[in-house]
C-alpha cells in the first residue's frame, strides 16, 4: 500500500483545482536511479493507465505505481510540507536504510 497524508491530499486537490486535472487522473509514483543516495522517487499526475500498474486508494486519493517500483514504496507515505523551509511533497519511506539531506533519494 502506498498512502497519502492530509497534509499530500490538500496540495493535491490545489493542484489538481488550479491545473484543471479532472478526476480521471490520478498521482503516479515511481523510483528511478539517481541521487546520492542511489535511488530517486519521481511523481506525476497522469490518466494513463498501465496493465503492470498496482493501484491503491487512500483518503480518497488514487496511487498508482509500476510492480518494480512498489517493491521500494510498500508502506510508504506521501507528504507535503508547506511554507518558508517545506520541502513540498515528500516520501516518508520505512524501507529507506538511508536518505540524502534533501530528501529526495534514498536507498535500500
Amino acid at each position: 500500500m502506498v498512502f497519502v497524508a492530509d497534509s499530500a491530499k490538500k496540495r493535491i486537490n490545489q493542484i489538481r483545482a488550479k491545473e484543471g486535472y479532472g478526476k480521471d487522473y490520478f498521482i503516479r509514483v515511481w523510483v528511478s536511479s539517481g541521487g546520492c543516495s542511489g535511488l530517486t522517487y519521481e511523481m506525476e499526475f497522469s490518466n494513463i493507465s498501465k496493465p503492470e500498474d498496482q493501484v491503491f486508494e487512500d483518503n480518497g486519493e488514487k496511487v498508482v505505481t509500476d510492480l518494480k517500483s512498489f517493491l521500494y514504496l510498500c508502506n510508504t507515505t506521501l507528504e507535503f510540507s508547506g511554507g518558508l523551509d517545506g520541502k513540498g511533497f515528500e516520501f516518508n519511506n520505512p524501507n529507506a536504510s538511508r536518505t540524502c539531506a534533501c530528501g529526495e533519494s534514498f536507498a535500500v
